[in-house]
């Protein structure tokens, strides 16, 4: 069939309704890119129907966050979808989404409270509320999401098992630039000279895993030298610099088990995040 492209939770849920068959769910806000397409094409090769949401979810961007100036391009986003065989397009105005009158937030407890939460105060509530919203508007088999925002992943992971959602969540890897750099659709607003400093974020955790398999153990003195490389960046502002149990995200100080190594660094104006596991 052809891709259809829905505005109002009431058409997506009657759409919904009709299909018998497994349905893969991407949520995106747009500005896609191809790690966003990789979560497609996951999701394609996995069910019967794939449906993407395009939606800028104002409740997950803080206070002097970049809301208004956000990329977006939604013909040229539709175009890549229909090449990738999507079903179904879901672009709902903030207005379908928050109505009048919206109330009610879903809360994740203690892994939104390290990392990106410090930064980003609030930022969890906006994202677990709207990604609940859409398991319930679009009632997906299972969800797909990447390892790039690990901590989201591990956010919507805990949400789905505590509130008995009936979905399964699917991680897909990070996919990367030729020079190892995370894509984003905020790496858009990166100029020239900044694009290259960039990359000090994926060669400092590359240096992390050296230094894990050369038998080093100890959490700090790798963040130390992961901290030491990026400073040796001029260009490079360090939000944090995190090893922690990937499952639980609490800061480890011996490499003892799975480990996330993540981390936020501002390069100008963008503040970029990327990771990885030790295990």
């Amino acid at each position: 069939m052809a891709m259809q492209a829905i505005r109002t939770v009431a058409e997506m849920t009657a759409i919904r309704q009709q299909i018998t068959s497994s349905v893969g769910f991407v949520p995106t806000m747009g500005f896609l890119h191809q790690g966003h397409l990789a979560l497609v094409k996951r999701a394609r090769s996995e069910n019967s129907i794939v449906v993407v949401s395009i939606f800028v979810n104002p409740a997950q961007f803080g206070l002097g966050e970049d809301l208004r100036t956000y990329p977006r391009d939604p013909q040229r986003d539709l175009a890549l979808l229909e090449e990738e065989g999507t079903d179904i397009v879901f672009m709902p105005a903030s207005e379908e989404m928050y109505p009048q009158g919206f109330n009610s937030w879903v809360e994740v407890g203690e892994v939104t409270q390290r990392l990106e939460e410090a930064s980003r105060p609030g930022h969890f509530k906006g994202v677990a509320t709207v990604v609940a919203k859409l398991f319930n508007i679009v009632a997906p088999t299972r969800a797909y999401f990447g390892q790039k925002d690990a901590q989201q992943a591990i956010v919507i992971e805990k949400m789905v098992a505590d509130l008995n959602m009936n979905l399964g969540i699917v991680v897909v890897p990070t996919v990367r630039e030729s020079d190892g750099l995370a894509m984003s659709s905020r790496n858009i607003y990166l100029n020239a000279e900044e694009r290259q400093a960039a990359t000090v974020l994926f060669k400092s955790l590359n240096l992390a895993r050296q230094l894990w398999l050369a038998g080093e153990k100890s959490a700090h003195e790798i963040r130390e030298e992961m901290i030491s490389l990026i400073q040796g960046e001029p260009l490079a502002e360090i939000d944090y610099v995190s090893i922690a149990d990937a499952q639980t995200l609490e800061e480890l100080k011996e490499i003892d088990r799975g480990a996330l190594v993540s981390l936020a660094v501002k390069i100008g104006k963008p503040r970029l995040i990327d990771n990885i596991i030790l295990e």
